[in-house]
């Protein structure tokens, strides 16, 4: 039987990380270039970690970060962020475990995540909210700077595991939904994130939250 895939956002759709992300990235800009909450005014939703970084550098220093400072930045990022996620309150959003709980039972389901985390940072929050069992691959902030293209590295690792019929991503941001659309995949967001309902319209379908997926998926695959 050809799997129907999915690939779950993480921040903002499966949880909210109390502001461990930002503040890791504020604490190692400090240390490194002596300029506090550098991130100020900056998005962080839909956005990949190297991207979020590249802008920092160009709000605060004018330039872009060198490739080597890159990689050292996100090496110092990580046990910065570790350790917020531990302090922190990490909070699990309405519905997801029931949800995820729900398709693992479906015949022919696969999940996965499609996220702007670097890999290592994308497994310590999923750790920290009790989620990683859940998930069976993904696609990473450290596959790609670019969304979309971290989506399609996912989709591949989904296909090398066997025949899939159909993509579905869930996220919360108009930047999941443009890279599911570049990938031809179908596209769920829920208004739990970065952007209101009225904003995520250019889905196939808006929930309010994700206790109403496993009702959309009964429709859409009997």
């Amino acid at each position: 039987m050809a799997a129907i895939l999915y690939l779950f956002d993480i921040d903002g759709t499966l949880m909210h990380a109390a502001g461990s992300g930002r503040a890791a990235f504020d604490a190692v800009f400090a240390e490194r270039h002596t300029i506090p909450n550098a991130s100020e005014g900056i998005r962080y939703g839909g956005k990949t970690d190297p991207a979020i970084i590249e802008e920092i550098y160009a709000a605060r220093l004018g330039r872009p970060p060198a490739a080597e400072e890159l990689a050292a930045f996100l090496d110092a990022y990580l046990p910065r962020l570790s350790q917020l996620l531990e302090q922190g309150s990490v909070q699990v959003l309405g519905g997801v475990v029931d949800a995820l709980a729900y398709l693992k039972a479906q015949p022919g389901v696969v999940l996965g995540v499609a996220t702007g985390n670097v890999r290592a940072g994308a497994d310590a929050k999923l750790a920290a909210a009790g989620l990683a069992r859940w998930f069976e691959l993904g696609g990473y902030g450290s596959d790609s700077h670019v969304r979309a293209e971290l989506v399609a590295r996912a989709i591949e690792r989904g296909r090398a595991r066997g025949d899939v019929r159909e993509v579905v991503v869930v996220g919360d941001t108009l930047y999941d939904i443009a890279a599911a659309r570049a990938c031809g995949a179908t596209v769920c967001a829920v208004a739990t994130g970065a952007d209101p309902a009225e904003a995520l319209a250019g889905a196939d379908a808006v929930f309010a939250s994700m206790a109403e997926l496993p009702a959309w998926h009964a429709r859409r695959f009997g």
